[in-house]
């Protein structure tokens, strides 16, 4: 989720949820050494629980990003061994790594020697013609061997060569039940399954099999449908948040964003899917678009987008009841 999960996007989703384990994007290890950690690991303190993702295959440049990423008071660090892009892979970290399972469990065991905090690793089922129950497993030992318990897995594999990102979250067939049969063969890991996952009744289904379930593109684009995470599978008694709790909340933020010199579009862009589905969504999406890219559109523009959608639903609500 690089360039979507910032700081303004799980603001406005821990708005929605507040027990959901959140993910930073990836962020390298080398980009936490060398440059403005302010910038590249700051984030509110709400937005906790809170996992950093790093990217990287030098074990020594990963622990010390690590425990930078502790001092910032992160909840976790994920090593990224999944995402297949060309850049990540010139790089040499991302799914790349899945053909050195030694090396991984050496960046996860110089890492868990530096910090005191949970070292996770999210994968793919398999890569290129890595693409069976056994290639999996033989990862998985590798890298738990090194002490890591938890493994988040997105149940595609990826072809590192002649597909794009994209591609490589579309054309590879999901293999659910793969995961599944990791998490029989390894009952003493924790297992998370990612890809292709759209609604909360699914997540209850893959619950049946493994120990949780992440949500990517699908709490992204429809975010509204992390506000029954909470009383589904948290067990909390609080109502379901609703889209307008979410708005309200966001506003104060945006205020406090744009007086220390940023852009509402750089929160408000996170938000346009929140009444997606709904009757009046792409009014709300096409106010915040053409409202809030000015240099100086304020937090009134969140607010104004709201009472349009409410009070157009409302007068259709009456409507239909007469």
């Amino acid at each position: 989720m690089m360039d979507w999960s910032d700081r303004h996007c799980r603001y406005f989703h821990r708005q929605l949820t507040r027990h959901a384990l959140l993910y930073t994007e990836m962020v390298t290890a080398d980009a936490v050494l060398r440059g403005n950690r302010d910038r590249l690991l700051g984030y509110s303190g709400e937005e906790h629980p809170i996992a950093l993702q790093l990217g990287g295959s030098d074990p020594s440049k990963l622990a010390a990003a690590a425990e930078a990423g502790a001092e910032f008071g992160y909840d976790e660090i994920n090593l990224n061994a999944g995402c297949p892009s060309d850049r990540v892979q010139e790089g040499r970290f991302g799914a790349c790594l899945m053909a050195e399972p030694q090396l991984v469990a050496d960046c996860v065991a110089a890492m868990q020697k530096r910090v005191a905090l949970p070292v996770t690793v999210k994968c793919r089922i398999g890569i290129d013609e890595q693409d069976d129950d056994v290639d999996l497993q033989r990862f998985v030992e590798h890298v738990s061997d090194a002490g890591c318990v938890t493994f988040i897995v997105h149940a595609r594999k990826a072809w590192l060569k002649g597909l794009s990102p994209k591609e490589n979250r579309e054309v590879p067939p999901l293999n659910y039940a793969r995961v599944y049969r990791l998490k029989q063969a390894r009952p003493d890991l924790r297992l998370v399954i990612n890809g292709g996952i759209e609604t909360l009744d699914a997540c209850a289904e893959h619950l049946a099999h493994v120990d949780g379930v992440m949500l990517g593109r699908a709490a992204y684009h429809d975010p509204a449908l992390l506000g029954d995470v909470d009383r589904r599978f948290f067990d909390c008694a609080a109502p379901l948040r609703s889209r307008r709790e979410a708005l309200l909340a966001l506003i104060p933020y945006a205020q406090q964003h744009i007086a220390g010199g940023g852009r509402l579009s750089n929160i408000t862009r996170h938000v346009l899917g929140l009444y997606h589905g709904q009757p009046r969504g792409r009014m709300f999406r096409r106010y915040l678009s053409e409202h809030a890219t000015g240099r100086d559109a304020n937090a009134g523009v969140i607010a104004e987008a709201m009472r349009l959608v409410e009070t157009v639903l409302d007068a259709d609500t009456h409507g239909s009841a007469a």
